[in-house]
């Protein structure tokens, strides 16, 4: 067990790692001059000199190659120093800080909702006698996953906001103006655990062990519940630390649809002036939630299935 954790530690700081020079690279090739755009995002920005082009590049570290750029920048990175936001003038730190309590409690709803509504919809397509039905029910992932978040959120707005006036279509304001930005992030992450926990159930229904089960007499919800939910539910769970990473992406998304003022909003602003250490640190940021819920994921892994240890132990790959 302690090599199968030591294994995923390893894997999750390369993640990091990778996450981080990625961004860095490509944020480096953007076509034009970076240190122009970033001082065109500064608030004192009317009037920019070839000289202070010149003392901004000396600042940001453009003058010098780009390996010596990158040494010193993650070097800086490891300590949690990703430098000031060159719109805000403010540490890239405190600007993520200042955002992330909204982004959390829209994911923190969110995410529970995808695997509720995922779930019992799986649940249901594989608990039902009637054959169009399960095939009806099976079907609306497929529909689902197609769907884009911003059309998701849009509907939304359109009926509940200004048609039955329900919920607030913008902004921040608690818990009712919370519901349509959920659902809409809950959308995707639904749709994708229906899909694979639906197939999972399928396959493990059809085990030996369930028709052992079945002829013994257990009834239908004995044997959905206590036989086959646990043994299929390992892929669903991998499925979850994978959206768990992906909703700080979509909140890119959902945040700009609903105008809430998120690490969304503030990814969307620093993209569009180039703020490249804010850019640089939300993406770190986003890197290691993904990095910390999947390494949760593959801790619970044994508790489902204790041959994950063995496997994970015996293969490095």
């Amino acid at each position: 067990m302690r090599r199968y954790v030591l294994w995923r530690l390893v894997q999750a700081v390369g993640v990091l790692w990778a996450a981080y020079t990625l961004a860095f690279l490509l944020l480096d090739v953007l076509p034009g001059d970076p240190v122009a755009a970033m001082a065109g995002a500064g608030l004192n920005s009317t009037q920019v000199t070839p000289e202070r082009l010149a003392e901004l590049r000396t600042e940001y570290g453009f003058d010098r190659p780009l390996l010596v750029r990158y040494a010193a920048s993650l070097g800086h990175a490891v300590r949690g120093d990703f430098g000031d936001s060159v719109a805000t003038g403010r540490p890239v730190a405190d600007t993520i800080a200042d955002a992330l309590p909204q982004t959390l409690q829209l994911a923190g709803v969110a995410l529970p909702l995808a695997v509720l509504a995922g779930g019992t919809l799986a649940l249901a397509a594989t608990a039902t006698r009637r054959r169009w039905l399960r095939q009806l029910l099976l079907s609306l992932p497929s529909v689902g996953i197609s769907l884009p978040a911003f059309w998701v959120g849009l509907m939304l707005v359109q009926l509940f906001s200004f048609r039955l006036r329900l919920f607030p279509a913008f902004g921040n304001d608690g818990a009712a103006g919370l519901v349509l930005p959920a659902v809409t992030l809950a959308v995707p992450g639904a749709v994708l655990v229906a899909q694979v926990l639906s197939k999972s159930l399928l396959t493990v229904l059809d085990e030996p062990y369930v028709q052992t089960a079945r002829a013994k007499g257990a009834g239908r919800a004995r044997v959905q519940f206590r036989h086959a939910l646990r043994n299929a539910s390992l892929p669903a769970l991998t499925v979850v630390g994978v959206l768990a990473g992906q909703l700080t992406a979509n909140a890119v998304v959902v945040e700009n649809v609903f105008s809430r003022n998120g690490l969304g909003r503030i990814t969307t602003d620093a993209v569009t002036v180039q703020d490249i250490p804010v850019v640089q640190g939300v993406v770190v940021f986003g890197a290691l939630i993904f990095v910390l819920v999947n390494l949760l994921v593959d801790l619970a892994g044994p508790w489902l299935d204790p041959r994950v240890v063995t496997s994970g132990a015996r293969s490095p790959a």
